[in-house]
C-alpha cells in the first residue's frame, strides 16, 4: 500500500513538472509558429502565385522562377550580395578574433575595452547609420579628414559606385564585430593554460603557440562564427537601406533589398516570395559548403 501511494505521489509530481515545462515552452513555440514557420510556409505557397495584395492570389506555377532567370536586377543584387560576403566574412573573422586575442591577454583596462568593443552591437541601425553618415561625409567627414593628413584627396564614399559597397562593409564591421568577438573570447577562455605552459617549456614562440594550440582549440568556435557571418551577409538589408538606398546605380542593392522593393514597393508579393525561396536555397547551400570545408577540422 505504501509503495503504491508513493508511486502515485511520484507520478503526480512528475505530471505537475511536465505541465509546468510545457507551460514555459509554450510561448516561444507559439511565437516561432506565428512569426517563423507559418510565414515560411505561406511564402513557399505564394512563390507560385501572382499576388499584388489588393487582388486575390492567382496560381502561375513556375512563372516567377522562370522570370528570375532573365531578371537583370536579380543578378545584379546577387552579385552585390556575393561581393559583400567575400569582403565581410574574412575581415569579420580576422577583426573579431584579433580583438578577442587582445582582450584575452593580461592587459590593463580589459573590462573597459570589452565594453567599448561590444557597445556598437547594442546600438540601433539608425543610430549607427547616422554616425557613419557623418564619418563618411565627402567634405566634413572624419574619415576624409584623416586621409587629408596623409595627402589623400576627399572620397565620395557613399556616392561612388566603386566605394559604396566598401563603405557598407566598414560600417557593418564596426557595428557587428563585438558580438563575434565575445563568442571567440568564450572559446579562448576554454583553452587550458597548461597547454601554453608546456609549449613555453618546449621553447615555442607566440606564433607557434597560436597556430599549434589556439587555432586548433577554437575550430568549432570559428566554424560557428563563420556560419553566422555567411548567413548574416546574405540577409544584409539595413545597411544598404539606410545608408545608400541601394545606390548609386544599384551598386549596393542586395537580395533582401530587392525582395523588399518587389514586395512592399511594387506590391509583387508572389515574385518577392520566389526570390526569398531562392535566397533560402543559396544560404542553405553556402552553409552546407562551409560545413564540408570545416568538417575535417571539427
Amino acid at each position: 500500500m505504501r509503495k503504491g501511494k508513493k508511486r502515485k505521489e511520484a507520478e503526480q509530481v512528475i505530471g505537475k513538472q511536465d505541465r509546468m515545462g510545457r507551460l514555459f515552452v509554450a510561448p516561444p513555440v507559439i511565437l516561432f509558429l506565428m512569426f517563423t514557420l507559418i510565414p515560411m510556409i505561406m511564402a513557399i505557397g505564394m512563390s507560385f502565385t501572382k499576388y499584388d495584395v489588393i487582388n486575390p492570389p492567382s496560381f502561375v506555377g513556375l512563372a516567377n522562377f522562370k522570370k528570375l532567370i532573365h531578371d537583370e536586377f536579380f543578378w545584379i543584387a546577387l552579385k552585390n550580395t556575393c561581393v559583400y560576403t567575400i569582403l565581410y566574412v574574412p575581415l569579420g573573422l580576422l577583426i573579431s578574433l584579433g580583438a578577442a586575442l587582445f582582450l584575452n591577454a593580461d592587459q590593463k583596462f580589459v573590462g573597459l575595452f570589452r565594453t567599448l568593443f561590444y557597445l556598437p552591437v547594442l546600438s540601433s541601425t539608425v543610430a549607427t547609420a547616422t554616425l557613419w553618415f557623418w564619418i563618411l561625409n565627402p567634405q566634413l567627414g572624419l574619415l576624409n579628414g584623416i586621409l587629408r593628413i596623409f595627402g589623400i584627396p576627399n572620397q565620395a564614399w557613399l556616392y561612388n559606385s566603386r566605394l559604396a559597397m566598401i563603405s557598407i562593409v566598414m560600417m557593418s564591421l564596426w557595428a557587428g564585430f563585438g558580438g563575434n568577438m565575445m563568442i571567440f573570447l568564450a572559446g579562448l577562455k576554454g583553452i587550458s593554460p597548461v597547454y601554453y605552459e608546456a609549449a613555453k617549456i618546449e621553447g615555442a614562440n607566440r606564433w607557434q603557440m597560436f597556430t599549434r594550440i589556439t587555432m586548433p582549440s577554437i575550430t568549432k568556435t570559428t566554424f560557428l562564427v563563420s556560419t553566422m557571418l555567411i548567413i548574416g551577409t546574405f540577409q544584409v538589408f539595413d545597411q544598404a537601406f539606410v545608408l545608400t538606398k541601394g545606390g548609386p546605380g544599384n551598386a549596393t542593392i542586395t537580395l533582401v533589398y530587392y525582395i523588399y522593393n518587389n514586395g512592399f514597393k511594387n506590391l509583387n508579393m508572389g515574385y518577392a516570395s520566389s526570390i526569398s525561396l531562392v535566397l533560402f536555397a543559396i544560404i542553405l547551400l553556402m552553409t552546407v559548403i562551409n560545413t564540408k570545408i570545416n568538417k575535417a577540422d571539427i
